[in-house]
């Protein structure tokens, strides 16, 4: 009887040892289900939530505030330019712009020595999905605005490209709004552009050597600034002309592309 009863405990030992082994499997391949279900849910809803949307828009800063010269644009607390800008500059330069999240952006643009007379300049803007803007300083170090503007980007069919002016001339008085004259066209090509105005784009020759003379508008025999477009224009890109400087000192422009 004892040789019966040993022999029974060991078998109800294996046979209670395998159903242990079968349910701890069963566990183990029920966990690792949940969590493969649960990872292909998580990645699924990842791809829903970002497909079709870029969140993003295009930025460019144009420097014409007069004095400017250690200026540094953060957005949402973040540095975008990592060498400091001076009047006339422009970020990026090579005109494709850098990328915000769309949405209500905080801007400051500043100068970052300790001892800079320069206001600080903080602002908001709402930058449109898709859309590409240009921000313009001017004014004076002391007194530092913004103007930002919208830049619709065409791509000419031909072999064209597009043109436009901006004003941002300093003088404390108000002062005549401005004619842009081409030498090649005999004619204005933008007309009575008051300060702090920006055209839109106009179609223009490509690969043209051309002289504009900025004059008081409907002057035709002063001129203010005299710009040589020498070399021409890359076609199909799109380009801004700036007009800047101190109306009672140093008169200068400056040309970048968009795109």
């Amino acid at each position: 009887m004892l040789v019966l009863q040993t022999i029974t405990n060991t078998i109800n030992s294996t046979i209670m040892k395998s159903i242990n082994k079968i349910i701890l499997g069963t566990a183990s391949l029920f966990v690792t289900a949940i969590g493969l279900v649960s990872c292909t849910k998580s990645f699924d809803s990842r791809v829903a939530a970002s497909y079709g949307n870029d969140n993003s828009s295009n930025v460019q800063l144009c420097i014409a505030t007069v004095g400017a010269s250690r200026n540094y644009l953060v957005v949402d607390n973040k540095p975008v330019n990592g060498a400091a800008l001076a009047s006339g500059a422009v970020f990026p330069s090579a005109g494709f712009g850098f990328s915000v999240p769309t949405g209500m952006r905080s801007f400051l643009l500043r100068d970052t020595l300790t001892a800079s007379t320069q206001t600080p300049l903080s602002f908001a803007q709402v930058m449109e999905i898709g859309k590409s803007y240009t921000i313009f300083s001017y004014d004076t170090i002391t007194a530092v605005k913004q103007k930002t503007v919208e830049t619709p980007i065409v791509i000419p069919a031909d072999t064209t490209c597009r043109l436009r002016f901006a004003n941002f001339i300093y003088n404390p008085n108000v002062i005549p709004a401005v004619d842009v004259f081409s030498f090649v066209r005999n004619t204005n090509v933008f007309s009575n552009v008051n300060v702090t105005d920006v055209t839109g784009f106009i179609t223009y020759p490509s690969a043209l050597t051309d002289t504009l003379y900025v004059r008081p508008a409907g002057n035709t025999s002063t001129t203010l600034l005299k710009i040589t477009l020498s070399g021409g224009l890359t076609q199909k890109r799109s380009y801004t002309l700036v007009y800047r400087g101190s109306d009672r000192g140093t008169k200068a422009s400056t040309l970048f592309a968009n795109y």
